[in-house]
C-alpha cells in the first residue's frame, strides 16, 4: 500500500513515518512544502499523478492558533483550499484520504464529551478553517476518514516540550486550570490511522486518549515524569489572555472507534508515560 503523507515534518507526519516506515507492505511518500504546495491545485495533481498513492494522509495545516486570527488568508488557503485540493486529487486517482481535524470546531461550552455528530460551533479562525476543511474533504471524495484529535503532543512544538523548555529557565510556571481536555499522543493517533486505512469504514472519527484533565494537571504530570522540581501555579483563562479564544471543555468521545471497531486509545497518563520512556531511549 502506497501512502502519501503531507506535512511530513510535523508531529503527526513524524509519528506516522516512525510507525509505518519499516512495516511490511507499506511504501511511504513523505511530502512537505518543498515537495508539494497543497494550496496549488496543479502542483497537487502533478504529484498525485506521478506517485499514484492508494491513500493520502493530510497532516499539513496552519496550526498556530493565535497567528491564524491575524493571518486569516493563509489559514484558509492552507487549511481549507489545501484540504480540498488533496481530496479532489485523491478522488481523481481513486485514493482514500485521511484528514486530521480538531476539537476547536466545537465551542467548548459542553459539560459532557463531544460526539462525532455533536453540533460544531467554532470560536476562532483556526476552528472555522478546520471545520471548513472537513467539508472541503467530504464534498470532494466519498472515500474519506476525518480524524479529530486534541491536545496533541509528539516530536515538535507542543505543550509537553514547551513546559520542559520553560523548566530550564523558570522555577515557577503558571498554567490555566479552567480548560479541560484529553492530552493525546501523536503515536496513539498514528495507530488509529494505520488501522482505519486498512478498512473502508469511511466517516468521521474522534481520536483522543482516554480520560481528561486540565492544562494545570497535565503540566504537573509532565514535570513528575520528567523528574523535575518545578512549582506549577494554577491560574484562570482570564489571567492568561490569548489572541484566540480557547475551548473551556475539549473532551471528545471516541464513540465511532469504539462502536465500529471496539478500539480504545490508551488512557492519557499511560500514553504520556510511554512518550517519556521513548524520549529516554
Amino acid at each position: 500500500m502506497k501512502l502519501l503523507i503531507t506535512g511530513a515534518k510535523g508531529q503527526m507526519g513524524r509519528a506516522l513515518n516512525k510507525l509505518l516506515k519499516n512495516k511490511a507492505g507499506y511504501q511511504l511518500v513523505l511530502t512537505d512544502l518543498d515537495e508539494m504546495d497543497i494550496t496549488d491545485e496543479k502542483d497537487v495533481v502533478r504529484v498525485m499523478t506521478a506517485e499514484k498513492p492508494d491513500v493520502v494522509i493530510n497532516c499539513a495545516a496552519h496550526t498556530k492558533v493565535d497567528l491564524c486570527e491575524d493571518d486569516t488568508e493563509n489559514a484558509y488557503m492552507i487549511n481549507v483550499t489545501g484540504a480540498g485540493n488533496l481530496s479532489k486529487g485523491a478522488a481523481k486517482i481513486g485514493a482514500k484520504i485521511v484528514h486530521l481535524s480538531t476539537d476547536y470546531i466545537f465551542d467548548g461550552e459542553a459539560t459532557t464529551p463531544y460526539l462525532e455528530e455533536s453540533e460544531p460551533n467554532p470560536q476562532s479562525v483556526y476552528g472555522e478553517t478546520k471545520l471548513e476543511s472537513e467539508y472541503a474533504v467530504t464534498e470532494n471524495n466519498p472515500k474519506y476518514f476525518i480524524v479529530r484529535t486534541a491536545w496533541l503532543y509528539g516530536e515538535g512544538n507542543n505543550f509537553v516540550n514547551t513546559m520542559l523548555r520553560l523548566a530550564n529557565t523558570q522555577n515557577e510556571i503558571r498554567v490555566v486550570n479552567d480548560q479541560t481536555g484529553s492530552p493525546t499522543s501523536a503515536t496513539e493517533v498514528a495507530r488509529v490511522i494505520a488501522m482505519l486505512i486498512e478498512t473502508e469504514a469511511y466517516g468521521v472519527y474522534n481520536a483522543v486518549c482516554e480520560g481528561q484533565c486540565t492544562w494545570y494537571d497535565f503540566a504537573k504530570r509532565i514535570f513528575e515524569l520528567a523528574g523535575l522540581d518545578v512549582k506549577v501555579s494554577p491560574c484562570t483563562s482570564l489571567q492568561y489572555v490569548t489572541r484566540a479564544k480557547r475551548p473551556k471543555y475539549s473532551v471528545l468521545d471516541n464513540k465511532n472507534l469504539r462502536e465500529k471497531f471496539g478500539y480504545h486509545l490508551q488512557p492519557w497518563d499511560d500514553a504520556l508515560r510511554e512518550y517519556f520512556a521513548g524520549r529516554h531511549n
